[in-house]
């Protein structure tokens, strides 16, 4: 070893060893730094009032890794809703903003503004006109774009003035989710989105469950007697969900079985129409309609069946919540309806608008308790394997950290 100014070879060489670790091991530090870093991600949607849309943004927040992922919403219908409302009481931000008639300049310029103020790296947008304005405001602003499709019209229209348009957001967006194998083909179909960009992430929800005495609570609270059979329905009272054809059906069954009631939980602007067709029927005295609940298990968990016969459907979240209880559930076969129930394995798949056929396979199935049995624990089974919220949330987290990868 040298006592002098000078340096002999071998620690020349043992201070550039060391040099080239420490720089090594901070390249390493920054990578882990910025593996750790917070992603900032900005969901844009019309408001969150209450539905199956609003259902999958608020679980896909509260089920986050709050230390990874950072989420807020921004309503651009100028309202926040009840669930935007829950969100901001557990402390989330959701902000709104006003859309205006026509193609509003305004609205994409204030969300490109909020963008950078947030300092948003992926922006997730919900259904087509939040996709539209979150494409153009994310333009030159780093973001990454997540356009998901909760489900289509009826009947749905092809958008041939955008087409080309469609086509060149459809290249420039991240990832491309629908909510079925059937909504992807619809957006291939109708909006010209080229469906290799498109990935199925098929909804989740929470396991539901009520206690046995909150069930007979409610019985007793509805004048359903112990011994009676229940058919349930629980959507928005719109015209898309076809309550038409349920109550056609209820007519034709309740005859045969005296003990027969129908529960329909939900709200809507077809309710006066669905309080004078059952009117008209002469099924008042077997029908319940108890109007919107926060909590509509508590009326599934009474239930026989579950009944949906909406003209379309995605993948609804009552019919998932329903299987969670182990409901048989009886569908019309639209939509994402066929790729949750399978025909005669895990519920029964019944032809669009067809009042008849329905009646037809509730009778087959009320006549045989032990199928409906059967059915329950399947649709149970199918919930546990493939539609948890666990499920959903895993999947997307992944496309997040894939996109927040690609940013970074």
């Amino acid at each position: 070893m040298s006592f002098g100014g000078e340096s002999t070879r071998d620690e020349v060489e043992e201070r550039s060893d060391l040099g080239f670790l420490s720089g090594r091991y901070n390249i390493i530090k920054g990578f882990m730094s910025q593996e750790k870093r917070r992603v900032n991600i900005l969901h844009v949607t019309f408001n969150m009032g209450i539905g199956g849309t609003e259902q999958v943004i608020t679980q896909l927040i509260q089920g986050a890794n709050h230390e990874r992922f950072r989420q807020e919403v921004v309503c651009i219908d100028g309202e926040i809703g009840t669930m935007g409302q829950i969100l901001m009481d557990r402390g989330f931000s959701v902000s709104m903003l006003q859309r205006r008639p026509g193609i509003d300049l305004a609205l994409a310029w204030a969300l490109r503004r909020l963008i950078r103020e947030r300092d948003i790296q992926i922006v997730h947008c919900h259904q087509y006109t939040p996709y539209f304005y979150s494409w153009m405001a994310g333009r030159l602003t780093g973001a990454r774009i997540i356009f998901t499709e909760h489900g289509r019209f009826h009947p749905d229209r092809y958008r041939t003035k955008a087409k080309w348009l469609n086509r060149l957001m459809a290249a420039s967006t991240e990832a491309i989710v629908a909510i079925s194998q059937a909504t992807a083909d619809a957006l291939a179909k109708y909006e010209y989105i080229p469906r290799r960009c498109i990935q199925v992430i098929y909804n989740g929800i929470a396991e539901k469950s009520v206690a046995v005495s909150e069930t007979r609570a409610m019985a007793t609270q509805l004048g359903i007697s112990e011994n009676a059979r229940v058919l349930c329905m629980v959507s928005r009272l719109d015209s898309i969900k076809n309550h038409n054809m349920a109550l056609k059906a209820f007519r034709s069954v309740q005859d045969r079985f005296d003990n027969l009631i129908l529960l329909i939980v939900g709200d809507g602007p077809e309710r006066t129409g669905i309080e004078n067709q059952i009117r008209d029927l002469g099924i008042a005295n077997k029908v319940r309609l108890v109007g919107y609940s926060g909590s509509p298990e508590q009326y599934m968990a009474l239930a026989d069946l579950y009944l949906l016969t909406s003209y379309s459907e995605g993948t609804s979240m009552t019919l998932l919540e329903a299987m969670s209880l182990g409901v048989a559930p009886v569908v019309t076969n639209v939509g994402g309806n066929p790729e949750i129930v399978v025909d005669g394995a895990n519920g029964c798949l019944v032809s669009n608008d067809d009042a008849n056929m329905l009646a037809e396979t509730l009778t087959w199935l009320l006549d045989r308790p032990n199928e409906i049995a059967r059915l329950g624990q399947a649709a149970r089974q199918a919930f546990e394997d493939q539609f948890s919220v666990a499920t959903m949330v895993s999947h997307y987290h992944n496309l997040y950290t894939r996109c927040a990868d690609a940013s970074s």
